[in-house]
């Protein structure tokens, strides 16, 4: 018996959904939790790094 083209279609694109999520899921596993106070001075330290460098491509004022 043959099954109509649309079903096929629909389980490939149920299974492709399904994988997603899942590297999705690992994805996000991966990264630390961090407190609040422990984020905020990471991006503070990311911040002065950033503003410690010269820009080459910023426009002159």
């Amino acid at each position: 018996m043959r099954r109509p083209p649309w079903k096929i279609i629909g389980l490939a694109g149920a299974a492709g959904v399904a994988a997603t999520g899942v590297l999705v899921a690992r994805r996000r596993q991966s990264q630390p939790d961090l407190e609040p106070d422990e984020l905020r001075e990471r991006l503070h330290e990311r911040l002065a790094e950033v503003g410690a460098k010269p820009a080459d491509d910023a426009p002159a004022a």
